[in-house]
């Protein structure tokens, strides 16, 4: 039997998709932990450093590939799957230990890593995260839906508490940074 390059390809995407490592959740099974979840740094991440009184701390810094940012004077400090408050007391603790009796730290995110759209828009790939933002929003961004577009729900895939989590929702859900969005395709 005689199969095409093209279908060949197919059918091995489609088999390595198949083994991705997420949860699929229907719009009614969707978790809350999935909408409600608090934002969690990562790498792509900027972060504004204030430390009161310390000059030399106070500016933006690039979440690393391990996951870490590294201050003056006391090195690397993780900051993958930490809320931006949990960031700020692992600063200060460490600052605490290695260099200031009683740190003063503040942590506000800079800048936020992209968030990726693919499917049934007119221009898939990915694109700078606007704070606030909803679905319909990304979607507007990319290039608007294409005609054969489900308008209604789309399909998000997000970590959540270090799990890669999948679900269709409502097209006014909002978005988080990393977040890869799926419009679905009508089958009419």
């Amino acid at each position: 039997m005689k199969h095409s390059h093209s279908t060949l390809c197919v059918l091995a995407i489609a088999l390595t998709l198949s083994g991705c490592a997420s949860h699929k959740m229907q719009l009614e099974n969707v978790q809350p932990a999935f909408i409600n979840s608090e934002y969690k740094l990562d790498t792509g991440d900027k972060v504004r450093v204030n430390v009161f009184g310390q000059q030399e701390f106070n500016t933006i810094y690039a979440i690393d590939a391990s996951g870490s940012v590294a201050l003056p004077l006391v090195g690397a400090v993780s900051a993958r799957g930490l809320t931006p408050r949990q960031f700020e007391s692992a600063v200060a603790a460490r600052l605490r230990t290695k260099y200031i009796r009683e740190p003063n730290v503040t942590i506000e995110v800079d800048t936020y890593r992209p968030f990726f759209i693919l499917g049934e828009v007119t221009s898939a790939g990915q694109y700078s995260y606007v704070n606030g933002m909803s679905a319909q929003t990304a979607v507007a961004i990319s290039g608007g839906f294409s005609p054969r577009a489900v308008q209604d729900r789309i399909e998000i895939t997000r970590r959540v508490n270090g799990e890669l989590m999948t679900a269709v929702v409502p097209i006014l859900t909002a978005v988080r940074p990393g977040d890869t969005l799926r419009v679905l395709e009508r089958y009419i």
